[in-house]
């Protein structure tokens, strides 16, 4: 049974302790955070931070939030260890790059969304042009709306010319 990164009875040293060939103490700062069946985890922060910089930190620290800038260290040294330029801003930016091209994705497969379900409407017989020239009654006014520039307007506006576009029928995820 572990606590605090030791065996209970016997005193194991805390993976810190160990990659530092000390005497690992009952109160050491290290050992709740850094057990000894992970000896990466402190050998990654040790060699980016250092034990010292890391024993500071450790102890300027309420220990409520000592938790927490442990996991935080580790996956700054990790990031830094795989990427000694960058680091963290590495892995940030390519996560943004990565959303980035999800959001041209997601915007590109809406758009087809919608020109698919532009394609599946159904031509009405009752578009408001063909009701005006199928109406032969009264006014004046509705002989002038149903010139031919008005009619042409309104039914190429539900126009889709499949001869012309050669690429409708492919997915644009294929880009």
């Amino acid at each position: 049974m572990k606590e605090s990164g030791r065996k209970q009875g016997a005193m194991s040293p805390c993976a810190a302790c160990k990659l530092l060939r000390r005497r690992c103490a009952q109160d050491c700062v290290f050992a709740p955070y850094f057990p000894a069946d992970e000896p990466q985890k402190f050998a990654s922060v040790h060699k980016v931070f250092g034990a010292s910089n890391v024993n500071k930190m450790l102890q300027e620290l309420p220990e409520h939030q000592r938790s927490d800038a442990v996991s935080s260290m580790v996956y700054e040294a990790n990031a830094r260890v795989r990427d000694p330029v960058y680091g963290c801003v590495g892995a940030i930016s390519s996560l943004q790059q990565q959303i980035d091209l999800l959001q041209t994705q997601l915007a590109l497969a809406q758009a087809e969304v919608v020109h698919m379900r532009m394609n599946q409407l159904p031509s009405t017989s009752n578009h408001p042009s063909n009701l005006q020239e199928n109406d032969s009654s009264s006014s004046p006014n509705k002989h002038i709306s149903t010139n031919s520039q008005t009619k042409s307007f309104f039914t190429m506006d539900m126009m889709v010319d499949h001869h012309h576009q050669p690429n409708m029928g492919e997915s644009l995820w294929s880009c």
